[in-house]
């Protein structure tokens, strides 16, 4: 071997150890260019460029070597960086309860292609995985893309180690479903490459919103969301989810926001979930739900469209209300840097941002001393791009190995 091949193979020993950080620097957006890489991971230039080669000869990024020059920097303009739009993706696929969603979705949050699932979700978790992963096989045979792994959103605690539903109560599923094992045999069965995964949605929209959306650059960041049905939080804390000792942290739902309220599913009155979600915003506007499409979107057009009636006006008032109640209450806990809500709550939001932020100020110690940043959640399907950074993390821990070479 020549000279300059032997140093090119000692500049990628070295720094085989930065491949993973590397590659989840591109693929949050935090490195746009070689320079940033390299003052990121604090190696040389040589060495940042020999990592950088080797990410794109396993297909994950590009480098173009025109020269882009990051904002505030001097000198030489350096090569960009960028996730390789036609590389690898993962299976990622989230139940609800009208039905699911399965999409593909490749490196930097991109959704590939999707596609919905029924109108409704049956009782069995088996049926309905095994559809799920039916619908993403079709997907990936489609695409014509290798696929590294799958992610599973659902909307219910899952228990560690064992990756159980501990009450899916809006599916109707059993308590302590293996929703997990059913999810990795279905995987394995269609023949679908790589590990399988599964996560509590508000969880996984949280990680996706930290990594890719709204909550990029927080350290201590809350989430709080009302999707199809029911209310649920997330934490991330310095980078990573704050899921408790076993999985089951922040279940923000049964926080009681009005102690003479609806009976709430866990047995309880008044808790968020039963005060603060669509079924709650269309009651409260005097609306009967219809069967055309689900209680997310019949309260987001009811908000849209009718928001000058005044029935639908106090409607968002009270759930405005109800909400600032109960993040007040976990700000004075929790004590985040910045909050983002998604679902309904987005709605909710920027239909009278001033009444819930100045509730939560009222209510809480630290919104008085200061105020805590408010923010819309910014990701379309944001629990399925979370879905994915579950079977794309053993590609952000170790690309050579999760790839297979």
């Amino acid at each position: 071997m020549n000279g300059k091949g032997s140093t090119a193979r000692t500049r990628l020993e070295r720094g085989r150890g930065a491949l993973g950080p590397a590659l989840e620097l591109v693929h949050t957006g935090r490195a746009p260019t070689r320079a940033v890489l390299t003052a990121e991971l604090g190696v040389t230039r040589a060495t940042a460029g020999a990592v950088a080669a080797e990410l794109e000869a396993l297909g994950l990024i590009r480098v173009d070597s025109r020269p882009g020059a990051a904002a505030g920097s001097q000198g030489r303009p350096s090569h960009r960086l960028s996730v390789d739009e036609a590389g690898p993706v993962v299976l990622a696929a989230q139940v609800h309860a009208d039905g699911f969603r399965a999409a593909l979705v490749g490196l930097g949050g991109r959704i590939v292609a999707t596609a919905p699932g029924r109108g409704t979700a049956s009782a069995d978790p088996a049926q309905v995985l095994g559809e799920v992963v039916e619908t993403g096989a079709g997907l990936l045979r489609a695409a014509g893309r290798r696929c590294v792994g799958a992610g599973l959103a659902v909307p219910s605690a899952v228990a560690e180690p064992e990756g159980t539903a501990l009450n899916p109560l809006h599916i109707a599923w059993p308590v302590g479903s293996r929703v997990r094992e059913i999810f990795a045999e279905r995987v394995g069965a269609a023949g679908i490459e790589g590990p399988a995964f599964t996560g509590n949605d508000v969880n996984l929209a949280a990680l996706a919103e930290h990594r890719h959306g709204a909550g990029r650059g927080a350290q201590h960041l809350l989430c709080v969301a009302t999707g199809h049905r029911g209310v649920g939080g997330a934490l991330v804390l310095d980078g990573r989810l704050h899921t408790g000792s076993s999985g089951l942290a922040l279940e923000v739902g049964h926080l009681t926001v009005n102690p003479e309220g609806r009976s709430c599913y866990c047995g309880g009155k008044g808790c968020l979930d039963v005060e603060a979600d669509p079924l709650a915003f269309l009651t409260a506007a005097g609306r009967t739900p219809g069967p055309e499409s689900s209680l997310l979107q019949q309260s987001r057009d009811l908000l849209r469209t009718e928001y000058a009636d005044p029935a639908v006006r106090g409607a968002a008032a009270e759930l405005i209300d109800r909400l600032g109640l109960g993040l007040a209450g976990l700000v004075n806990i929790l004590n985040p840097d910045r909050i983002i809500l998604g679902g309904l709550h987005r709605e909710l939001l920027d239909s009278d941002p001033d009444r819930l932020r100045a509730v939560v100020a009222d209510r809480s110690l630290w919104g008085r001393s200061g105020g805590v940043p408010i923010l819309p959640c910014t990701l379309d399907h944001n629990s399925l791009v979370g879905a994915a950074e579950l079977a794309w993390q053993p590609v952000l821990d170790d690309p050579l190995g999760a790839l297979g070479r």
